[in-house]
């Protein structure tokens, strides 16, 4: 019996004993063998959000895979996923609207037709109807030089982006289109182009895009407009002197006369360099000739790179006759999108003052001076060629230029074709013959 109690005390003991050797051996296996994976934290789902949906640029900003993320980029990360998340939301209701604008249209159209039958005029001779569009070329080109892609921010390159897509849908649908060439056409503003927008640019007609400078850019487009599709010699661009005015009274005094370029026989005269910083002042486009806008948008924090660039490569320079045509409330940039309309419009009616107040927006308060030319006052820099734009993209920006990029109709644009002939002036200041820096 003894022998007995004692086998049924000691049993639970020995069950004890065994739990507690079998625990000690899985705590050291733990510390010896690498440990399960953890569940992910918040920051390695951002981080797994980002190299799924992110754009390229905010995958290059998060760095090593394993390092952790910036709040910046935290905060990016979430913003564009709130972007994203309401994409289709504000898709639709720019589709309303565009439906809305057309009905409203629809009804005016049908209220004019009803006025004029009921008064018994045809209703034809009461209704604006547009000539059809067709291509007419010109011989001139326009240049967009991108190789400023190190002096901007991510967000400016996507700006920069909606800027283009505009420069082309308003080349398109000009009354003449001049040619339109990308220069130094690479890195993220290419991706973009490739992945974001979906190649959307391939699409595009009488464009070209070039990986080199815009020198490469400028004899191809010699070749073109020298060639027998060159397009129409029209009025405005007949050759008659020189389209650069020299500068006079208190401009030339302010002048450096050192800084004055010297039009050797090594200048290229076939290409003019836009720029704010240029003592010559654009009087008019000639034939056969190239304008290189300068494709940036720093918020003006670079000084003098479309001009500085000019110089290096000997071409020669110019800005836009703003101040001398309009009269600003504040120094206004030009992006560069509005620098290939404004000369757009010139080739339409030869005017820089009808040019600028058909292009430039109206909420910057800019009024034609009298008599069209002759101020001291001068545009911000910044703008076309250094700091194409004073404004920040925004998403709808963002949106609109990946419907513009697929969508870039060309419409009619009727317009007086008068025949003042400006040349280009000499030395006055506009980086990127914009008003631009």
């Amino acid at each position: 019996m003894e022998g007995s109690e004692s086998a049924q005390v000691d049993a639970p003991a020995a069950a004890n004993g065994k739990r507690k050797a079998e625990g000690e051996l899985e705590r050291d296996a733990k510390r010896t063998t690498p440990s399960k994976e953890e569940e992910p934290t918040t920051q390695d789902q951002d981080r797994a959000a980002i190299s799924e949906n992110g754009t390229p640029q905010d995958n290059a900003a998060t760095g090593a895979g394993d390092k952790p993320l910036s709040k910046n980029q935290l905060k990016r990360l979430r913003r564009q996923q709130q972007w994203e998340a309401y994409k289709e939301t504000r898709k639709a209701k720019r589709k309303e609207k565009r439906h809305e604008r057309q009905a409203r249209k629809r009804a005016e159209r049908e209220a004019k037709i009803a006025e004029a039958e009921a008064a018994g005029i045809d209703p034809a001779t009461v209704l604006h109807t547009k000539d059809p569009w067709k291509h007419r070329p010109v011989p001139v080109t326009f240049i967009i030089d991108c190789d400023f892609e190190q002096y901007m921010r991510d967000h400016e390159i996507v700006s920069l982006s909606s800027q283009l897509v505009r420069s082309y849908a308003m080349n398109r649908k000009a009354k003449y289109q001049a040619g339109l060439h990308f220069s130094s056409w690479k890195g993220k503003l290419k991706e973009r182009f490739e992945t974001v927008l979906r190649n959307a640019h391939q699409n595009w007609k009488n464009v070209s895009f070039h990986e080199g400078d815009f020198r490469e850019a400028a004899k191809l487009a010699r070749e073109q407009m020298t060639g027998p599709d060159g397009g129409e010699l029209i009025d405005v661009i007949r050759p008659s002197q020189d389209g650069l005015k020299q500068p006079s009274g208190t401009e030339a005094a302010s002048t450096d006369p050192t800084e004055i370029e010297p039009e050797g026989e090594d200048v290229d005269k076939s290409v003019v360099y836009l720029t704010s910083e240029s003592p010559y002042t654009l009087e008019r486009l000639e034939a056969n000739t190239s304008y290189v806008i300068g494709g940036i948008v720093d918020k003006n924090r670079e000084k003098g790179l479309c001009y500085k660039r000019a110089k290096d490569f000997k071409v020669r320079t110019a800005k836009l006759p703003i101040g001398e045509y309009m009269a600003m409330q504040s120094r206004y940039v030009l992006t560069t999108n509005q620098v290939v309309e404004i000369m757009a419009k010139w080739l339409e009616c030869g005017d820089w003052g009808k040019a600028f107040l058909d292009v430039i927006p109206k909420r910057k308060g800019g009024t034609l001076k009298n008599g069209g030319g002759g101020g001291s006052e001068e545009p911000g820099e910044g703008g076309g060629s250094d700091g194409a734009s004073s404004e920040e993209s925004s998403g709808e920006e963002e949106e609109e230029a990946e419907d513009g990029a697929e969508d870039a109709t060309p419409e009619a644009a009727p317009s007086a074709d008068t025949n003042p002939s400006p040349r280009l002036q000499e030395p006055t200041s506009t980086q990127g013959v914009s008003g631009a820096q």
